[in-house]
């Protein structure tokens, strides 16, 4: 099979046990942003252990990024029950929150917002935290379009997912001894 088939040329293409569609459809601007959210955080786990990103951390990772490509696979199919494509559930976010309190328990307590940054790994997940709330924000979009059903568990799952990336940021740039930088108010 090549990877280059042509069809979409013209700017359209084809969703899964559906219709041809735009290129700039709702519905591929919500599964495109997802897959972008999975490149960043395989840019996150090539940084490595190195990087601050032991051997623990990459496997939570590696986890989400398997899911993301089931929310993907969801998003990407008008008819995703009859293709049974709805995978993510109830039980995938309390883990990611039970994640988010294991993370955060010897994080200092938040008191004002905080800068992007520090390491490298921890400047990549704060670009895919807000990678994630703009897929959060296209998922709704798309779920907001007559006909079309979105799993509430995809939308709760986008946005537990997002806080889980922010804490992490925070986790790798405080395990390489990089304090949070306190967002300050311009003079």
């Amino acid at each position: 099979m090549k990877i280059y088939t042509r069809t979409g040329d013209a700017g359209s293409t084809g969703l899964f046990g559906g219709p041809r569609v735009s290129k700039d459809d709702a519905r591929i601007e919500a599964y495109g942003t997802v897959d972008e959210l999975n490149a960043a955080l395989g840019c996150v786990r090539s940084v490595g252990a190195a990087g601050g990103v032991d051997r623990s951390l990459d496997q939570q990772i590696e986890q989400i990024q398997r899911e993301l490509f089931s929310i993907g696979a969801e998003l990407a199919t008008p008819n995703p029950d009859e293709h049974g494509l709805r995978v993510i559930g109830s039980s995938h976010v309390t883990r990611i929150e039970g994640w988010i309190d294991e993370h955060e328990s010897g994080l200092e307590p938040l008191k004002q917002f905080i800068l992007p940054g520090g390491t490298h790994a921890a400047s990549i997940l704060h670009l895919a935290r807000a990678i994630c709330r703009r897929a959060e924000r296209r998922v709704v979009t798309l779920g907001d379009q007559e006909g079309v059903q979105i799993s509430d568990a995809v939308i709760i799952y986008l946005n537990r997912l997002s806080d889980y990336l922010f804490v992490l940021s925070r986790e790798v740039n405080s395990q390489a001894g990089i304090a949070d930088v306190p967002w300050q108010r311009p003079q």
